[in-house]
């Protein structure tokens, strides 16, 4: 049985432990049997059973009632589900990343139209940020959006962006050219029916997901499809990664709470020499380093979403450690379950080896881990400078 003493953390009210509750009998009633043979299907399906029962509402806000984003209900969600299907984790981000910017910067008219049908599970969102030649980088980006009269002429390319291929609505990001550099970026809301729009190759990885590269040669948006302002998208790219890069951080908690409650069952009933393998010293050794890790990991992840629920304008530090801890020491708890498990650890389509899979790409997207040493150590020095 997974530890949830967590849930009685002061960083939590009694919402978010019923949300914990109702969604670990959901998870375990309902995802075991989403067929994983087709990753598109499954992930169409997991998009719309999760929008059925209703905890894709907490994707984004209400459109009616002016609701603000939960971080803290956005990491329980996602540490469940990843600790039950690292697909289902997958679905319900993208839903809320995807539509992230159009929660946080999205005019009414813009949210009543897109909102709605993301919440119910009815569409598909995605966040098409990276480019061919502009990963972490994102000032670099080079793909352009030209105004043309009464629209923005879109043209580029986007890569390794997810939900590429399945998604209704991308949330992308071009160059309008106000300013050199960051300055210059601007965020669209972009239909994938639009002509001009091309799914020119998908993309498999070791843990399969929907993964796509996007190419648009003169594809039209009108003027009422920008976010925010000419300019903003940078900022905006910015604020809707500081919400979430925390919920990737939980999604890795999740992964590893799942490897030491496997491992705690695998260790207590393999028996080696006549005694169950825990009886080995180094064993409990390393079941003591998983165990401090997923607990340091939780206490950096909750707080940094405490943090942003509580009214941090920005949680761009804490949330870079949370980002950087939580995945990097999920990826060396399931090394040690992998190690622990034996044979039976490398074999395919086991919870262990598919852990293996799931950890890696989570140490590279919405910023790599060495991307957040130089954030974390720059917040460092400008809180040292006073700044």
């Amino acid at each position: 049985m997974s530890d949830k003493s967590y849930l009685e953390w002061p960083f939590l009210e009694q919402r978010h432990r019923d949300l914990s509750a109702a969604l670990e009998v959901w998870a375990a009633e309902n995802l075991g049997a989403v067929d994983h043979a087709d990753t598109d299907a499954a992930c169409r399906q997991l998009v719309r059973i999760l929008g059925e029962a209703g905890f894709l509402m907490h994707s984004s806000v209400d459109p009616d009632h002016g609701s603000i984003l939960d971080v803290r209900s956005l990491c329980l969600i996602r540490e469940t589900l990843a600790r039950h299907d690292g697909l289902a984790d997958f679905a319900f981000a993208m839903q809320g990343l995807g539509t992230g910017a159009i929660s946080l910067f999205g005019s009414d008219e813009q949210k009543q139209k897109w909102l709605p049908l993301t919440r119910s599970g009815k569409a598909i969102s995605a966040f098409a940020l990276t480019e061919p030649q502009s990963g972490s980088d994102v000032a670099n980006s080079t793909m352009t959006a030209k105004l043309e009269g009464d629209c923005y002429v879109l043209n580029g390319e986007k890569t390794w962006i997810s939900n590429g291929g399945i998604a209704d609505v991308y949330t992308l990001f071009a160059r309008t050219g106000e300013a050199p550099g960051a300055k210059g970026l601007s965020a669209f809301i972009v239909p994938a029916d639009l002509p001009g729009f091309e799914v020119v190759e998908r993309l498999n990885t070791i843990a399969p997901h929907p993964l796509a590269r996007l190419r648009f040669n003169n594809c039209k948006v009108p003027l009422n499809a920008m976010l925010g302002r000419p300019g903003q998208g940078f900022a905006i790219a910015m604020s809707v990664l500081d919400v979430f890069r925390s919920t990737v951080a939980a999604a890795a908690l999740g992964f590893a709470r799942r490897a030491l409650d496997d491992t705690l069952t695998r260790v207590a009933t393999r028996h080696v020499q006549g005694a169950p393998l825990f009886e080995l010293q180094m064993v409990q050794g390393h079941i003591a380093d998983m165990a401090l890790d997923v607990d340091a990991a939780a206490l950096l992840v909750y707080r940094a979403a405490w943090a942003k629920d509580s009214g941090a304008p920005r949680v761009t530090r804490e949330a870079a450690m949370a980002k950087l801890f939580a995945t990097d020491q999920a990826q060396k708890v399931i090394d040690k379950a992998v190690q622990l498990h034996g044979g039976d650890g490398v074999k395919s389509d086991q919870s262990v080896e598919k852990l293996y899979r799931e950890i890696r790409a989570l140490r590279i997207y919405e910023g790599a881990s060495d991307v957040q040493r130089v954030i974390i150590a720059r917040q460092a020095m400008n809180q040292h400078l006073g700044g």
